[in-house]
């Protein structure tokens, strides 16, 4: 067997045949199935053979060369014509050529495998041990040492806080029969001189983890050239495998998966994963962490490591906000302003909302209305408000301290980010540049040699950030007057609806209008969000940046602002611009000739409506539907595709491997990009919606499972990247927290009724009541002071005072339909409410920053702990070896003198080696 012949893993003797219905031996199975995977992963060590479909169970899944000894690391794709060959396919062959040749110098092995009439050819590569150290300590990996860790005691209150929650999330652990848990190792920067020092196991082959050999791989092909020294020509500009994807001569490069993950395959760490975090099976299970750092990397395990403490942290504002709710729905009948409103003895006649053919209406019809602002806002709005500005920097201090625990137990605290390479694209581009200059790195002997492509800063640079920040501002207003055009729409079909005689119609006019043109401003959100990606990545490889972290923070910054003003223009239209400025009704105010539109008592129904369907529709639609089937559709109409031309199914894993859907370079961009507009609709609006985060986290629970799916069955393996920290999404993360509480502040006061119905007990009110409320808060306008050519008709028509909701004059007094005091004293409690809301919780949330620390006083520790005694075991093991060695040096010298006295006997020199052996004897003693 391959397994046995190369040193590795094999499950194959653990796959037995046991009697499902007797649960100790099926633990028993389990547990000796995982035995020496754990041993070997508790050391980063994961070597494994597992198996693939059902036709080649027998041999297993075909992970090595032909020899079954040498493990492929790495596949690389190539196309191959075999008839009508153009220069340039004959170029792409030659630079292959090349660059494998590059390859096999530096020391990897590779084995093509080749097939008559089949467009894809393959190329597997193989690390040596050799070159394996030899990058590791170049690259400065971090390895496990022999010195196993120890635990530390918990110390401070904010640890204890941490093992509480740990012991409430146990509830929700996996099962450790299935996913036994992995220990940490103290590790050290890898040095081959020093090789004692590390925990190396008797087949040094398993000492590398796939993740790292991997990683050493890609460094490898990213670096290497694809012209030979004789080419001329801008030899500087020719290497890396991304260049090569770029160009065509290569179709992809990739590690492979290590196994199936269906069910009649062996045992192996992709179908663990699968079993245990990529099924819905496991929807409420905590994630295996550790495996997926294993398996795709730091990177990606990152992301998934913060998207699951979001969602977990999401539990508590769900359940607060569905609390809220319920106690809306629970007084809505109870509500004072709502009696009052529902009344039709109250005889509240309105004026009409527009222009024509607009009637008078009464308050009662628009009862339903009034309960549902009652749902959202009452009496805990505010307090939820607040606790959601708090919880938000609860949420990120606590995901400092966990990134800082996740750094430490996966090596990443003393992480540096490998230099990087300049980008395929940048190259070519720049070879399109008019400008030259001498090349720093090359010299010439005529006037054309010597000479490179380059950006001029004020002729190129600077010109191409201008225009690009001006497209940016001219698609931004694009969104601006998507808004506008939506207001156009409900104004006009919210007249046509009142012209309707149907009660049912236009007592819930507004409530239709409302709703539809959420679902339009949705579909328009869409729309854009698909240009607004092109336009971005457009303008940021016209930018021309040199790294790929230069450009993913360019293109990072685009997207998020065009998404934002996409995402959030409408419902911050509706918060705090609409109905503000609409006017008395015999001086409207208009915009085009047309009428500003009103909010029928308040609009923080509205709000909340947008609000729902904008935000319940994309993670519905475009973040779980799209995601989910999608991939899943393109995969059976290539599978059908493939079977109408008669291809047969590929078993060999690297062809397989192939057909999956590479993610990408915006793979986790896109991911993240998602939870950042959703923590904004958590967050920046959450005082109109309190049940945004019940949302958010069933979005999240789905999300979570299928991104996870993704990874394991349609995605192609990436390589194991690493990074520290989740990078400039804190950034944003951070802002949008601070920005919450500016906006969530001004919702209370100026969308809400909040401070109007405060106000109002407090100083107008004869008890200390709401009674008399609607009565105060509704305006007196005369009927004969509309202008002559508004001919209303409808119901009401013999009316001569007609209701608005504002603070004026009445028609009877001189200053008629002017401001009020009272108006004047709204907007000032208004503005203080906000000030003093802001500054409170600002307050609060840097007292909680300032208390709670960024690295767990048990991690501190712990690392405290393993500096000292890796330090302590180096030193110990380094003195060990330098006394042992003196002594052996001292021994082979001392026979090596006595040799040469014989050979130098009767010589000028015998004395002198005569008493250098006497020397060494006195210093042995």
């Amino acid at each position: 067997m391959m397994a046995e012949e190369g040193g590795l893993l094999s499950l194959k003797s653990v796959h037995l045949n046991v009697d499902d219905g007797n649960e100790q031996n099926g633990k028993s199975r389990v547990i000796k199935e995982f035995a020496d995977l754990i041993s070997t992963l508790e050391s980063e060590v994961f070597v494994s053979e597992y198996t693939g479909d059902v036709e080649d169970e027998e041999r297993g899944r075909q992970l090595f060369f032909k020899d079954e000894k040498k493990r492929i690391d790495y596949v690389l794709v190539w196309s191959r014509k075999e008839t009508d060959r153009h220069a340039k396919d004959i170029q792409k062959e030659k630079e292959r050529e090349t660059f494998e040749e590059n390859l096999r110098e530096e020391g990897l092995i590779l084995e093509e495998d080749i097939e008559e009439g089949r467009v894809e050819q393959y190329t597997k590569v193989h690390v040596p041990l050799e070159v394996l150290r030899r990058y590791a300590e170049t690259m400065k990996i971090r390895m496990p040492i022999n010195k196993p860790p120890e635990d530390a005691p918990d110390l401070g209150i904010w640890d204890k806080v941490q093992t509480i929650w740990t012991r409430l999330v146990q509830l929700f652990a996996l099962d450790e029969y299935k996913v036994p848990h992995l220990k940490k190792r103290f590790t050290h920067v890898f040095d081959r001189d020093k090789r004692y020092l590390f925990y190396i196991p008797d087949n040094e082959e398993h000492f590398f983890s796939h993740a790292t050999r991997s990683r050493i791989v890609d460094y490898i092909l990213r670096r290497k050239e694809y012209k030979n020294k004789e080419d001329t020509g801008r030899r500087a500009y020719t290497f890396g495998i991304k260049r090569l994807l770029a160009n065509g001569t290569y179709l992809a490069a990739y590690p492979l998966h290590e196994g199936g993950w269906k069910a009649h395959t062996k045992p192996n760490i992709r179908k663990m994963l699968y079993n245990n975090w990529a099924t819905w099976r496991v929807w409420y299970k905590l994630q295996p962490l550790d495996y997926i750092r294993v398996y795709f990397g730091e990177k990606i395990g990152l992301y998934f490591a913060w998207l699951g403490y979001y969602t977990y942290s999401l539990i508590l504002p769900s359940f607060i906000g569905l609390l809220v709710f319920l106690y809306g729905i629970l007084t809505v009948n109870s509500d004072t302003i709502c009696d009052e409103s529902c009344d039709p003895n109250n005889s509240f006649i309105m004026c009409p909302l527009c222009d024509k053919r607009c009637t008078y209406w009464s308050l009662d019809q628009i009862c339903l209305h009034v309960k549902a602002t009652h749902m959202f806002d009452n009496g805990a709005t505010v307090f939820f408000a607040i606790f959601m500005s708090v919880w938000a920097v609860f949420f990120l201090e606590f995901w400092k301290r966990e990134e800082k625990r996740i750094q430490f137990l996966w090596d990443l605290k003393n992480f540096e980010q490998e230099e990087e390479p300049p980008r395929p694209e940048y190259f070519d581009r720049l070879a399109q540049s008019p400008y030259t200059r001498m090349s720093k790195t090359t010299h010439g002997t005529n006037s054309h040699e010597g000479l490179e492509h380059f950006h001029p800063f004020w002729r190129r640079k600077v010109p191409v950030f201008l225009s690009s920040a001006s497209i940016m501002i001219g698609m931004l207003l694009v969104a601006i007057a998507a808004i506008v055009g939506i207001v156009f729409y409900r104004i006009s079909v919210l007249a046509a609806l009142y012209a309707i005689d149907d009660p049912v119609v236009y007592q819930n006019a507004n409530l239709i209008v409302t709703a539809t043109a959420a679902v339009i401003n949705l579909a328009i959100i869409f729309i854009l969000d698909f240009f607004y990606t092109k336009l971005a990545v457009i303008l940021t490889d016209w930018e021309c940046l040199r790294t790929q972290s230069e450009y993913d923070n360019s293109l990072t910054l685009k997207l998020y602002v065009l998404q934002f003003v996409n995402y959030y223009s409408t419902l911050f239209y509706i918060a705090f611009f609409k109905g503000r400025f609409v006017g008395s009704p015999a001086r409207p105010v208009t915009f085009i000739s047309a009428r500003q539109e009103e909010c029928q008592g308040s609009c923080l129904t509205e709000l909340c409506i947008q609000l729902a369907i904008v935000f319940v529709g994309k993670q519905l639609i475009q973040n779980n539907l799209l995601e989910i089937y999608l991939p899943r559709i393109k995969r059976c109409v290539k599978k059908k595709m493939n079977k109408s031309d008669g291809l047969k199914s590929d078993v060999r894993p690297w062809v397989k491997d192939y057909t999956l859907e590479a993610m990408g370079s915006m793979g986790l961009f896109n991911e993240y990009l998602e939870m950042m507009i959703q923590f904004g609709f958590v967050t920046l609006f959450v005082a109109a919606f309190p049940l945004a985060p019940f949302f958010a986290l069933l979005n999240n629970i789905i999300e979570l499972r299928a991104d996870a799916n993704k990874f394991v069955t349609q995605y192609r393996r990436e390589m194991a990247s690493r990074t520290a920290t989740i990078g400039i999404w804190y950034e944003i993360l951070y802002g949008l927290s601070r920005f919450a509480i500016v906006t969530n502040a001004l919702i209370i006061a100026f969308t809400s009724s909040f401070i109007h119905r405060e106000l109002y007990k407090a100083v107008y009110s004869t008890d200390g009541s709401l009674h008399g409320f609607v009565n105060h808060s509704l305006s007196y306008f005369a009927v004969s002071d509309f202008p002559i050519s508004k001919n209303y008709s409808g119901r009401y028509n013999g009316t001569e005072i007609c209701r608005y909701s504002d603070y004026r004059e009445p028609p009877w007094t001189e200053n008629k339909y002017e401001y009020t005091t009272q108006y004047w004293t709204v907007v000032a409690v208004q503005f203080i409410f906000v000030v003093v809301f802001e500054n409170v919780v600002i307050f609060l949330v840097g007292i909680i920053a300032y208390l709670i620390p960024d690295i767990p006083a048990k991690v501190k520790e712990q690392m405290r702990r393993e500096a000292e005694i890796t330090n302590d075991m180096i030193l110990r093991t380094e003195l060990a070896r330098a006394r042992g060695g003196q002594d052996a040096d001292l021994e082979a010298l001392q026979r090596s003198a006595i040799g040469k006295l014989d050979e130098f006997s009767g010589s000028p020199g015998h004395e002198m080696i005569e008493l250098a052996a006497h020397r060494i004897a006195d210093s042995e003693s």
